[in-house]
């Protein structure tokens, strides 16, 4: 197998903030895995918050061989970061899709109906242009607010205003466990349905402190990187946030949901800023969670690839084999 991995730009529609900082251009990292006269495309978007980048992700390929066929995951996965291993894991499973001419979908026995429908993320700015970005988007139906700043409190009740669908919070590590108390406590009055990763991650312990002094559900994200993170969450947080950038694809991914309801945690699947390449490989998984946060596509003005379309927010799924990408520019509804 002969693996390409190259870096794409993409620019945002709007500057896009959060807790740790913002980004204008989203940099991601674009793999092409050619066999068998077949493309398999794969993405990974990795983050300095996990001291992972486009830079180390091509380091990682630098001198390794692929030897053999796509369906020999395990060994061609083996040892490479979780970023790394998210992009290859994409073009594998495009890759034997397209082999065996079927959408994964299809080969995981999904059901493309039961997909959810996604939340659309307004990033953290002035107050007047987060509720000017709540217009733009007033007829979506679930819409997740980012947090972190001065005036949050009184953005989420001029949005509670204005705004009847469901509203969903992300902190991003920004508070401290005695804020995140009382600041949710407030919040709960606005009908918010969770709040994500409240606190900085590395003590759960806090988390389930939190948990029994608010009504507002909590969602584990940043604490949440891969399935031996969920063990001493449960009973701490009500679900957790699945990527498959953070984890190391979508075997990982399967991995964690499975892990998260034996544990009767629920699940989102979430993403980073990115192209629809792994969009939709997150959305292929859909049907299996609680939650959407998969956006990406909405976030970007200029997208090459097109795949996983939505329906008033719904999910659907592309009916091509493998991932069902394609390259002929965004596909938007």
């Amino acid at each position: 197998m002969i693996l390409a991995v190259s870096e794409l730009e993409l620019p945002l529609v709007h500057p896009f903030t959060i807790a740790r900082g913002t980004e204008e251009v989203a940099r991601t990292a674009v793999f092409r895995l050619r066999w068998n006269g077949l493309e398999g495309l794969g993405e990974s978007a990795p983050s300095e918050r996990y001291n992972e980048s486009v830079a180390t992700v091509r380091a990682a390929f630098a001198e390794r061989s692929l030897e053999g066929d796509p369906y020999a995951r395990r060994r061609l996965l083996a040892n490479l970061p979780p970023a790394a291993r998210c992009g290859l894991d994409l073009a594998l499973y495009d890759l034997i899709g397209k082999d065996l001419d079927r959408p994964l979908w299809r080969l995981l026995g999904l059901d493309p109906d039961e997909t959810p429908v996604t939340s659309f993320t307004i990033g953290i700015d002035a107050p007047a242009v987060m509720l000017a970005k709540l217009d733009e988007i007033r007829t979506h139906p679930i819409v997740k607010v980012k947090l972190g700043f001065p005036e949050e409190l009184e953005v989420i009740a001029a949005m509670r205003e204005r705004y009847t669908g469901t509203l969903r919070v992300d902190a991003n590590e920004a508070w401290t466990p005695d804020e995140a108390v009382a600041k949710l406590n407030q919040i709960a009055r606005y009908d918010v349905e969770f709040c994500e990763q409240p606190i900085p991650a590395g003590t759960p312990e806090r988390l389930r402190w939190i948990r029994e002094r608010t009504s507002v559900p909590l969602v584990a994200d940043e604490d949440a990187r891969n399935a031996r993170d969920l063990g001493p969450l449960a009973g701490c947080v009500d679900g957790v946030n699945v990527k498959l950038v953070k984890c190391g694809g979508i075997g990982a991914a399967l991995a964690m949901i499975a892990v998260a309801r034996a544990l009767d945690l629920k699940i989102m699947l979430g993403c980073m800023v990115e192209s629809a390449i792994l969009t939709t490989a997150a959305a292929q998984l859909s049907p299996l969670v609680d939650w959407a946060d998969l956006d990406g596509p909405f976030l970007t003005a200029q997208d090459p690839f097109s795949g996983v379309r939505y329906q008033r927010g719904k999910l659907v799924l592309p009916p091509g084999p493998g991932l069902g990408v394609n390259e002929d520019g965004p596909a938007r509804g």
